[in-house]
């Protein structure tokens, strides 16, 4: 039987267990931080239902995931390692020529995955856009948010990598959908579209890994997150290093570059780090006025959450992030800015005429839920 007809049944318990608790395997794609930062709260859940995790990555995903949880075993893991191109029009020719190098590292991840479920018997693995972690034999999530994927090319050139998307999608147990299913959507047609895949698509409600609390908003005070792979990532960065120097307010600028020991010097009123903890970054965001980020889809969910006025920044020539962006804009979620000619003072001017119209997150069980019945198939 091929790997594409071969099936694990949701319904059908495990009957080789060899553990008194679920090991669960959590794997998040090196793709910017957002993936592994919205797998911070599905490894809180595991634990709160007294799952045994671990984890697997390499790079600054697998960094922030160690400071999050220290006390974790940690696998080794290659990431696809994807560059972006300097220019908008660059990127789709960049992407292109790397479609051969994001084949191998599928195949790459499913050798590495078929060694280690029999090395350390996990009983399940989760996996946030990482296509290649689906195995024959035990139980295996893919977590995405673009079940449709959008391009420049038209709808056709979207039929053509759906149809992709879901041959690789197909192949695992269920596909997790971090978004609401109905009302209050912040994926719009990336989750929702009219073809869904084969497999059960569970719509698991927005995943943030912070808490909306009680917080004095100090005002002209922004926070500032820097995101994505390179080199957009350091391009946005030389821009907003040079804005806000003369911006009369004090700002946290994070740099998104967990365990590197490159600085760049603080002043009185611009405090600078590569990385805080989510603790931390949670107390920075409810503090601040505004956020200013990329329209990545994790962090707009850690926004929502926490209700904050934001100003985003798509990467040029990300498809998705672009999408998202008109989305927000048209919904009122987010005041939309482009990188090329981008004003930090003339954005703020902006943003305070911007008639922001900020959804009610409710937080609910539906993670928990799923969850429970994921785990209740392993018993």
């Amino acid at each position: 039987m091929s790997q594409k007809d071969t099936k694990i049944n949701p319904n059908q318990p495990v009957t080789y267990k060899k553990h008194k608790k679920p090991r669960i395997l959590v794997a998040p794609l090196d793709w910017g931080l957002g993936h592994a930062s919205r797998c911070i709260p599905i490894i809180r859940e595991l634990l709160e239902l007294d799952c045994e995790v671990w984890l697997a990555g390499e790079g600054i995903q697998g960094e922030l995931l160690k400071t999050e949880f220290p006390e974790l075993p940690f696998l080794h893991l290659p990431g696809y390692t994807i560059h972006y191109s300097k220019t908008k029009k660059g990127l789709p020719w960049k992407m292109i020529r790397q479609s051969r190098k994001l084949l191998a590292a599928f195949q790459s991840e499913n050798m590495w995955l078929k060694k280690v479920v029999p090395e350390y018997s996990f009983d399940a693995i989760i996996s946030d856009n990482r296509f290649g972690l689906f195995h024959n034999t035990i139980p295996s999530v893919f977590i995405t948010h673009q079940l449709l994927i959008k391009t420049f090319a038209g709808k056709w050139t979207e039929k053509i990598l759906q149809k992709i998307n879901y041959k690789y999608i197909n192949r695992f147990t269920e596909c997790w959908v971090p978004d609401i299913e109905t009302e209050n959507s912040l994926s719009g047609e990336l989750s929702h579209p009219d073809k869904k895949p084969e497999i059960p698509v569970r719509y698991i409600g927005l995943l943030s890994r912070f808490e909306k609390k009680e917080a004095v908003i100090q005002q002209n005070h922004l926070l500032i997150i820097l995101s994505g792979p390179e080199p957009q990532r350091t391009i946005l960065e030389e821009k907003i290093i040079k804005e806000v120097s003369n911006y009369n307010g004090t700002a946290t600028i994070v740099r998104g570059l967990p365990g590197s020991t490159t600085l760049i010097p603080s002043t009185n009123m611009i405090q600078i780090f590569n990385h805080l903890p989510a603790i931390k970054l949670n107390e920075e965001m409810l503090k601040a006025e505004y956020v200013i980020s990329r329209s990545g889809y994790s962090t707009v969910m850690d926004i929502m959450t926490l209700q904050k006025k934001s100003i985003l920044i798509p990467t040029p020539g990300q498809t998705e992030q672009e999408y998202l962006a008109r989305y927000y804009r048209k919904n009122n979620m987010a005041y939309i800015a482009g990188q090329k000619d981008f004003s930090l003072v003339n954005s703020i001017e902006k943003a305070k005429q911007f008639p922001y119209h900020l959804p009610a997150i409710n937080p609910g069980k539906k993670l928990h839920t799923v969850m429970q019945q994921f785990l209740s198939t392993l018993k």
